[in-house]
């Protein structure tokens, strides 16, 4: 059994942390996407990974539950995602683990409005959420600090 000395891990991205509170529908996927990655619809109106500022954050990739992935690593680590064609649970409305972009120095508190990396810049890449860069996403926020391994809860259209 693990020992958390210091702080419990704050989940693994596209993890629903509040499932009472959650709305999820299901879509079809046009593009690979990741996990607790916020995703956009295309023309035919299925999700596509965030890259586009015009079309705003439809909502974030949610993990199924229960879950086995392809992949150990996908397990334990909380990577991971879905491919083109294959349907999956968007978030429009909740609580949900995410993880923060590498590149953020940032840390943010609850409150901190919630960014996505449109354009890339220094260590940021397109999709990326941050706090310190990018464009802010309505409604969504951070609600604490990042765990050791940069995963955070968010709340989206509370």
């Amino acid at each position: 059994m693990p020992v958390f000395t210091e702080r419990m891990p704050a989940g693994f991205p596209g993890n629903i942390s509040r499932q009472a509170d959650a709305q999820v529908e299901p879509t079809v996927a046009a593009s690979a996407i990741a996990f607790g990655g916020p995703v956009q619809l295309d023309a035919a109106g299925k999700i596509v990974a965030a890259t586009v500022e015009a079309n705003g954050v439809y909502g974030f990739l949610a993990r199924p539950f229960p879950f086995q992935a392809r992949a150990l690593a996908d397990n334990v680590l909380g990577g991971g995602g879905i491919e083109a064609g294959q349907i999956g649970d968007v978030m429009r409305s909740g609580y949900m683990s995410v993880k923060m972009s590498a590149a953020e120095t940032s840390t943010p508190v609850k409150g901190t409005p919630v960014k996505v990396v449109f354009t890339a810049v220094g260590g940021f890449v397109v999709g990326d959420i941050a706090m310190s860069q990018g464009v802010a996403v309505p409604g969504c926020i951070f609600m604490g600090a990042p765990d050791a391994s940069g995963n955070v809860e968010i709340a989206f259209n509370i």
